[in-house]
């Protein structure tokens, strides 16, 4: 073998041995917005607020798209009691920070209350819920991380996707699209 073969066999099998690796580089390697973000209070980072039903909006304060997937963040501000049924998600950890009002969690067999300035963390695969208590207006800020499915879910149903859907299977295939499982109902709250 000539040294001109050597080295073309050599760059050749060289390139094919470290293509899983650069395959991997290039997946990890994460495309961000490339500047800062800043949202005013009270605005939508598309100025398109997310409404799942009456009294509750959605304000996007960090996209999906924003972080490549690793986190999505929004306020949600509530005006009526309640909130969604207990679930839990396949692959995204949930953060809450209350802005302002007061709100019952449950996280697995945990149940307590957070008030303005409190957080509660709640792992994937682990079962919670959350409902707002009390009169007047209520807030919080919300993440997901990573980001998953969630902001999509979100505007899908503001958009109508659930309004034909009314039996619990079919609510169930639904959301399992997303990456979620709803495991019970919502959280009701009694002061006595």
């Amino acid at each position: 073998m000539n040294r001109n073969s050597f080295l073309k066999a050599s760059i050749a099998i060289g390139t094919f041995l470290n293509a899983p690796f650069v395959a991997v580089a290039k997946k990890n390697s994460k495309k961000r917005v490339g500047k800062a973000i800043k949202v005013d209070a009270g605005k939508d980072r598309f100025d398109n607020p997310i409404s799942l039903f009456d009294g509750d909006t959605f304000y996007t304060k960090v996209s999906a798209a924003d972080t490549d997937g690793d986190v999505y963040v929004f306020e949600s501000t509530r005006v009526k009691e309640g909130g969604p049924s207990f679930h839990l998600h396949y692959e995204q950890d949930e953060f809450w920070y209350v802005l302002k009002g007061e709100f019952l969690f449950k996280v697995g067999e945990e149940t307590f209350t957070a008030k303005a300035g409190d957080t509660v963390f709640g792992p994937r695969q682990v079962p919670h819920a959350f409902a707002k208590i009390g009169e007047g207006e209520a807030r919080l800020l919300m993440f997901f991380q990573p980001a998953g499915k969630m902001e999509k879910m979100f505007k899908d149903i503001s958009e109508g996707a659930t309004k034909n859907i009314t039996t619990d299977e079919d609510k169930d295939k639904f959301f399992h699209e997303y990456g979620l499982k709803r495991v019970g109902p919502p959280l009701t709250y009694s002061k006595w």
